[in-house]
């Protein structure tokens, strides 16, 4: 079910959502979080349909806050809030409602969202494509427990994870970490049955990606090693290889959803590592709301090894 008010109020809103929650008789219980996705016209389909997917595992209120760009004197100085609110089949397991802001409104995103949030319930707030400096400073994720970006939206990745580094405060969060969390746990099984210790790395993927970037920033505060940083034609990270005095460790993904194992002394092995869609990596990162520690390690590297 799906509900259009234009020039609307929060007050109205929440009574829009009231009423298609009771037109198609499912109450608000059962709704884990609320979920604040700031993204522009363009990739609001696609941001909502990967909340959606998530909410299956995660059942939400997605709140998406869409700042439309002035085109007129009045667009500039006329505030206008319009919402589109989807209950039922039309939003997952949970409820979407589309926020979409014009003129001063705009700039005052969080007053909007503030009534809309669900009582006494965590609230995550997810940059699919630009996202402020300081997370944590910025109005709306001053309301979120977690606070999720994606590096691979940017031109320069590289240069903005220096940014997420300068800025980082406990629970902020970026998809090109978690698309390596099979990686890391690959990572982890191989070095615990190997048993030897690691005296070089190299990460390969295509040229700044910074999925690998991460990566070879977390081996370097974990295993104490210098990682190289080897290109690929990708795509993402293709392999890694770990150098030990017994040989090396290795785990390769050149194409496909398979990867070879080897390790001294055994026959390779074949393993599941796929790439995963974005719904698969949100519904991940809403499984804990706490600050993710490895998330900041691998930010600043080998200089914080012994602080964490």
């Amino acid at each position: 079910m799906k509900i259009d008010l234009t020039e609307t109020t929060a007050s109205k809103i929440n009574k829009a959502l009231v009423q298609g929650r009771r037109a198609i008789g499912t109450p608000a219980v059962g709704m884990v979080l609320t979920m604040v996705i700031v993204t522009d016209e363009e990739n609001a389909y696609d941001s909502i349909k990967a909340a959606e997917d998530a909410s299956h595992e995660h059942p939400m209120r997605t709140l998406v806050v869409i700042k439309r760009h002035a085109r007129t004197l009045r667009d500039r100085t006329h505030s206008r809030l319009d919402a589109e609110v989807r209950v039922g089949s039309e939003a997952g397991t949970g409820e979407t409602v589309v926020l979409r802001l014009y003129g001063e409104v705009s700039d005052h995103a969080d007053s909007v969202v503030l009534p809309l949030l669900l009582p006494d319930a965590p609230v995550v707030v997810w940059w699919p494509v630009d996202a402020p400096d300081d997370l944590a400073e910025d109005p709306l994720g001053t309301l979120a427990q977690r606070r999720i970006t994606d590096l691979y939206a940017f031109e320069r990745p590289l240069e903005v994870l220096q940014t997420r580094a300068d800025h980082y405060a406990p629970g902020d969060t970026d998809l090109a970490w978690t698309r390596l969390t099979l990686w890391r746990s690959m990572l982890a099984a191989a070095l615990d049955q190997a048993r030897v210790a690691v005296t070089s790395a190299t990460v390969e993927a295509e040229a700044d990606n910074p999925s690998a970037e991460l990566l070879a920033r977390w081996l370097e505060a974990r295993l104490g090693v210098k990682a190289e940083r080897a290109h690929s034609a990708g795509p993402f990270v293709t392999c890694v290889r770990l150098g030990t005095a017994d040989g090396e460790i290795t785990i390769d993904r050149p194409e496909g959803p398979l990867a070879t194992l080897s390790l001294p002394g055994q026959p390779p092995r074949t393993l599941a590592l796929k790439v995963r869609p974005t719904s698969e990596l949100i519904a991940e990162e809403l499984r804990r709301l706490d600050a993710d520690d490895m998330y900041a390690v691998a930010l600043r590297g080998a200089g914080i090894k012994e602080t964490v």
